[in-house]
């Protein structure tokens, strides 16, 4: 029978150790979970940098984040077409970046990123409208949603522009002590 281990260079393996928050083990049982997402796609030889992107659904699918509401946006995020079709190198930088080891500063640019849909660098009261709705699952009203939205604008927001910079924003997640709790993905 042949061999289902994946392969890397040693030199690819380093990096990997040197850019993430992950061991060699853990590199390659990512890789591993990379490849069940598309067998067809995606090679167990990685020695020659294959040109190869899983797609959003298929991402999204996994268990770590099908329940998760803000799955797409969290793909997106991390995706450099930015459609959240996932190269191995995207899919590594989502988990270390959502690890339970990466630091706060890291888990902000991210969140940041994830929640400003409309992709404006600022955190809009329509983005905080669409990530309340998301959190709530749709539980409040529309009006009580705009007024949770302007009630956080009006205290994050320092410069008076109704809208989060990513300073704003930084700022309020510093007095949210449960954020590094709750800001993370297992895998």
């Amino acid at each position: 029978m042949g061999s289902k281990q994946s392969s890397f260079t040693e030199e690819q393996l380093e990096a990997f150790q040197d850019c993430t928050f992950f061991t060699r083990k853990e590199i390659l049982r990512l890789h591993g979970r990379y490849r069940e997402l598309a067998p067809h796609l995606v090679p167990l030889d990685y020695t020659n940098n294959p040109d190869v992107k899983v797609p959003l659904s298929l991402i999204t699918s996994m268990p770590e984040l099908k329940e998760n509401p803000f799955r797409d946006r969290i793909v997106e995020a991390f995706s450099e077409d930015g459609e959240g079709n996932l190269s191995f190198d995207d899919f590594v930088d989502l988990f270390s970046a959502l690890c339970e080891t990466s630091p706060r500063e890291l888990k902000t640019i991210y969140a940041f990123k994830i929640y400003d849909f409309n992709r404006d660098d600022f955190i809009c009261p329509d983005d905080l409208e669409k990530t309340l709705t998301k959190l709530t699952k749709g539980e409040l009203t529309a009006s009580e949603v705009r007024l949770v939205c302007n009630k956080a604008v009006e205290e994050a927001d320092l410069d008076g522009d109704h809208k989060l910079s990513f300073s704003d924003f930084e700022n309020m997640i510093s007095k949210a002590p449960d954020f590094l709790s709750n800001f993370h993905v297992r895998i």
